[in-house]
């Protein structure tokens, strides 16, 4: 039976017994794989038997016209041998159970499911994502917008000259280079922030750069001053696998930082080592699913007080061709270039970089702190897929289990869930086989009119490899705090695949409302399934509701209760490491000012004077009212300035410290929150800080800062702003 031929149409049913379709698998089975049927095991795997996918979606297909029945192909990858499949043809659907997953199946925290006092808060997040999705605010525009940030690789980032091919069989060639790339290069680095030699940059992997810069902006975006956590334990649980990055270095060129530089293992440890952690620091690879493990390993150190404070996350860059070329040998690319879950359209995978981290707290520890919670994780699981039908094939069963074990976790049902940020990788086999899985969990008695909607972040940006489960969970977090499920792109008309009459589940080829409601807690499911066969699942729950919680979007809002607007003046002061990123600053802290109007001038002037790190160039703006701010920023972000307005450098202050003489600290009396607000979307420019002034200026003026006592304990701050470290 060749790849390519079509299935044979009989007029009546020619096989009714699992005793015939053995017998016909076994015939059909050899003649695909050349050999003879005697010789053939039933129980062995079709795939070790030289069936390729094509071949077993034929199969499935032709089985099913013979034995007049609707034959999904996943039948084939869910039941690996010929007598599973002979079995499963005619077997009963299976009774689905509707309380929360077996116990049996092993992979929750305890047989008896959750308690409350295993939940864990997201208090932060930030991103690198494409499509200028630099924070996560600019990734909701992307997401609420429904914009596909799929391009072609960027000038300079590989040799691209000879490498493109449209012939599949072109050995190595790649017959797409497109795919979704961050903006701005990803060799922009300023080692000096973190206390790094250019020499030691040049030779360190830019996904452990990135993941530097990233978790420095999760901290401030929490309201913590990194250097306050030196000591701390804190835990740093980090999805990453192997860039290619100096793999082809020669012997010469190991000057000792090279080992350090490429090892994923030490990514997790240069950034406990950078900030002082004493928490675990663990590195997960399990492919496309690290992050996601990486987040369920933390929430499990949380709950067992192994640390008090989890950084959770992944990255991945595309700084060589080898992913493209290597999917080209398996046809496993989209031709189109374009990334499509669960749409008949689907051609292949899209593939991306990006870097997204949460930071992680115990619920109760968040309630005590006074902590912006951003969702809750409810529960999570993780699992393997065994011996399923090829190495790398999915498994449907795994897939199953490992959600009905996340539930048994979190101490929920099926029908508890409004939502599954999905795998999807836009794969013809794939995607249909996941469908299945969750039709089968979900869907059973669901309520006709509260379908499950199934999306990916996939469509958007294309799949992000290590760090795609994360970015479906900031996603989420996202569409928690927004109200509002974004569209999955190119689903205008879902796969034929699966029959979806009956699956309880919705593709939303459209955004849809999702208000938080007096009578239903929202809740969300995320799913990610590594090459390696580990998958996982992870379930989050709206954040608690408190007004302080509708004040602003997730990841740019207060901690705590914003204190009433005073009348007057304040005092908004910015630092950074250099004159570009201050200015980089000012411009970052203009747009949050332009997009959030309701940002009292007080709240914004008290988290910058004690929620940011203080460096050495420093500029204060004196602002009667928020148009006098917005001035005096685009005067300072645009290079309108003077020595008289702006100084630099001189040493740093302690951090969050001002000189008790300073108008900042006289306007700063009590009442004041300890985190006003704490979400200047940064980006790798973000040298963030407030230092103090000498004197006040005439509304928007810039004017000379001073009064520092001492230096940082140790350089860590970063910005891209300033020339990168040669490669």
């Amino acid at each position: 039976m060749p790849a390519n031929e079509s299935p044979k149409r009989t007029p009546e049913p020619s096989l009714t017994t699992s005793e015939g379709v053995r017998a016909w698998l076994v015939s059909a089975v050899a003649e695909a794989a050349g050999t003879d049927p005697a010789h053939l095991d039933p129980n062995r795997p079709l795939a070790e038997l030289g069936l390729g996918s094509r071949h077993l979606v034929t199969l499935a297909a032709e089985l099913g016209v013979l034995t007049g029945r609707s034959l999904e192909p996943s039948l084939v990858f869910n039941h690996t041998t010929i007598d599973a499949v002979a079995e499963a043809v005619f077997a009963p659907s299976p009774a689905r159970p509707s309380a929360p997953g077996a116990a049996s199946e092993g992979t929750g925290r305890n047989h008896t499911g959750a308690g409350a006092g295993d939940d864990v808060a997201i208090i932060s997040m930030a991103c690198r994502f494409p499509g200028g999705a630099d924070h996560p605010e600019a990734l909701w525009r992307l997401l609420d917008a429904g914009r596909d940030a799929i391009g072609e690789v960027p000038a300079g980032r590989w040799d691209t000259s000879g490498l493109h091919d449209p012939d599949p069989e072109a050995t190595g060639k790649a017959y797409t280079l497109r795919g979704g790339f961050l903006d701005g290069g990803i060799d922009r680095f300023d080692a000096a922030f973190f206390g790094i030699s250019p020499r030691e940059a040049a030779a360190m992997d830019p996904q452990q750069r990135l993941l530097l810069q990233t978790s420095w902006e999760t901290f401030e975006r929490a309201g913590i001053l990194p250097e306050s956590l030196s000591g701390s334990s804190t835990g740093v649980y980090v999805g990453l696998y192997d860039s290619g990055y100096l793999a082809a270095a020669s012997l010469d060129q190991l000057d000792g930082h090279v080992g350090t530089g490429s090892a994923a293992s030490v990514a997790s440890g240069r950034i406990a080592y950078t900030l002082g952690l004493q928490g675990p620091a663990v590195t997960v690879d399990t492919a496309c699913s690290s992050s996601l493990v990486a987040l369920h390993l933390a929430a499990r150190a949380l709950a067992s007080g192994e640390c008090d404070l989890a950084l959770a996350g992944g990255a991945t860059l595309l700084v060589t061709p080898r992913g493209h070329v290597e999917f080209s040998r398996l046809r496993g690319l989209s031709p189109s270039g374009r990334c499509s879950p669960f749409s008949a359209g689907a051609d292949g995978v899209v593939w991306a970089e990006g870097c997204g981290l949460v930071l992680l707290k115990r619920l109760t520890d968040a309630h005590r702190d006074g902590d912006r919670i951003l969702a809750v994780v409810k529960g999570s699981a993780i699992n393997q897929d065994g011996r399923s039908q090829g190495l790398s094939a999915p498994n449907g069963p795994a897939q199953e289990r490992v959600l009905r074990a996340a539930l048994h976790a979190a101490g929920l049902g099926p029908h508890d869930l409004d939502q599954v940020e999905a795998h999807g990788t836009g794969t013809r086999l794939g995607d249909p086989i996941e469908l299945r899985a969750l039709a089968d969990v979900f869907g059973p008695d669901r309520p006709a009119g509260r379908p499950l909607v199934v999306g990916s972040l996939k469509s958007n940006i294309g799949h992000t490899q290590a760090a795609a489960g994360i970015g479906g969970v900031i996603k989420t977090v996202l569409a928690l705090a927004n109200e509002h499920i974004p569209a999955s792109l190119h689903a205008e008309h879902p796969t034929d695949h699966i029959d979806w009459s009956g699956t309880g589940l919705r593709l939303p080829a459209e955004g849809l409302p999702w208000p938080r409601r007096a009578d239903r807690v929202r809740r969300a499911g995320v799913s990610a399934f590594g090459i390696s066969g580990t998958n996982a699942h992870v379930i989050l729950e709206e954040a608690p509701h408190t007004p302080a919680a509708t004040a602003t979007p997730a990841g740019t809002a207060p901690a705590a209760a914003t204190p009433a607007e005073r009348p007057g003046p304040v005092l908004l002061p910015l630092s950074a490491r250099g004159l570009p990123s201050l200015r980089g600053q000012a411009a970052r802290l203009l747009e949050a000012v332009e997009n959030h109007p309701e940002l009292p001038l007080a709240s914004v002037a008290a988290t910058l004077a004690h929620h940011r790190t203080h460096f050495e160039h420093r500029a204060v703006l004196h602002a009667s009212d928020r148009a006098g701010l917005l001035d005096g920023l685009r005067a300072l972000a645009d290079g309108r300035t003077d020595p008289d307005r702006v100084t630099g450098p001189v040493p740093a202050v302690p951090a969050g410290s001002w000189p008790s003489s300073s108008p900042a600290r006289a306007a700063s009396g009590p009442g004041w929150p300890a985190t006003c607000w704490t979400g200047t979307p940064s980006s790798p420019t973000n040298s963030t800080a407030a230092t103090p002034p000498c004197a006040p200026s005439p509304t928007g003026r810039w004017r000379p800062c001073c009064g520092a006592t001492r230096a940082p304990r140790r350089p860590t701050a970063w910005t891209s702003s300033s020339p990168p470290c040669s490669r």
